[in-house]
């Protein structure tokens, strides 16, 4: 594998690049510099021609410093500001020339979470199956979690069902359930590649041609829903989007938004309901608004009750119902 340092832009640097990684950081130092470990020894072992680039979301734990003293060959920019999952990504993206059919990008953009451990082999299991599918789009990995037991990292498109699950009370079996937008268990045990509405945004390897069809990612969703935003629209071109099995990461889940975990539940809504308004007719945005109204009622009352058995801080309370609060407005 070779990490090239990017040259200049009209120099046309990538026009020999399989592949460029881009990672989106926030105050996840420790947890980006292992991610960055596992992924230039897997991709040391590819053989494949590489670029990798850290965008800096103007962290203030030393990120962009540690990732530049450690892996002097990736590119890191450093954002004054916090520009989100959508806009960080978009920021290398275009460095690249992903928004541009004329440049010569990578034949593939690799959006990769901070908080990931890629194991040997995923990064060519997900190229190649993008080369493999002419009409693949985007492909994604099978996630696990730390101690290594099952993630799901594919999904229906949001419907209704995956709110009333989320938010009311509803038999257990419904969980694992299409009708909360889960695939079978057994798609990922098959081993082989399979079609799927979406893939989680931990992992999207996303080929040229289709990012230069329908464009980059839409930031306004400063975070969370992005992912699902761009895989409905790589979908509505006719590009196919696939969960690869064979392609493994560990993915420990939420460490950038669960640092402010109230403001990461009033965005996680916010953006649900503008990927609704954004998809979806009418009639069934006022039918999701009016379950997340009712939901967060429910979940206000929940909170109340942790709190009364000592599973909550007053503090934790109180942000908590002021989201809730908030998010019902919405």
């Amino acid at each position: 594998m070779s990490v090239a340092q990017p040259e200049p832009r009209a120099a046309g640097r990538n026009a020999r690049a399989d592949l460029a990684v881009v990672i989106v950081t926030w105050n996840v130092r420790d947890l980006a510099l292992d991610a960055l470990r596992t992924l230039t020894d897997d991709l040391a072992a590819s053989g494949m021609e590489a670029t990798v680039w850290v965008v800096d979301n103007a962290s203030t734990d030393g990120t962009a410093a540690a990732v530049r003293a450690a892996f002097p060959a990736v590119r890191v920019i450093a954002s004054s500001s916090n520009l989100g999952f959508a806009g960080g990504n978009n920021l290398a993206l275009r460095e690249l020339g992903f928004d541009d059919a004329s440049s010569a990008a990578p034949a593939a953009a690799f959006l990769l979470n901070p908080d990931t451990r890629v194991q040997r082999g995923a990064v060519r299991a997900l190229y190649d199956t993008l080369r493999t599918h002419p009409r693949a789009g985007l492909v994604g990995a099978r996630l696990t979690y730390a101690d290594g037991s099952f993630q799901h990292s594919a999904f229906r498109f949001p419907g209704l069902g995956q709110i009333i699950v989320e938010l009311l009370r509803v038999p257990g079996r419904l969980h694992e359930s299409r009708f909360n937008g889960r695939y079978p268990r057994d798609r990922y045990a098959r081993g082989a590649p399979f079609p799927v509405d979406h893939t989680l945004g931990a992992t999207m390897m996303v080929r040229r041609e289709a990012i230069q069809q329908v464009g980059l990612l839409d930031e306004g969703f400063y975070v969370y829903c992005e992912e699902i935003d761009w895989q409905m629209r790589l979908r509505a071109a006719g590009w196919e989007v696939y969960c690869v099995p064979a392609a493994h990461v560990t993915h420990l889940a939420g460490q950038s938004t669960g640092q402010v975990r109230a403001a990461s539940l009033v965005n996680l809504w916010r953006s649900r309901v503008r990927l609704y308004e954004k998809h979806y007719p009418r009639h069934k945005v006022a039918l999701a608004r009016w379950l997340i109204r009712v939901g967060m009622q429910r979940q206000a009352r929940l909170a109340a009750a942790r709190f009364a058995a000592g599973e909550i801080s007053a503090a934790e309370r109180s942000a908590l119902v002021e989201a809730y609060r908030t998010i019902r407005a919405l």
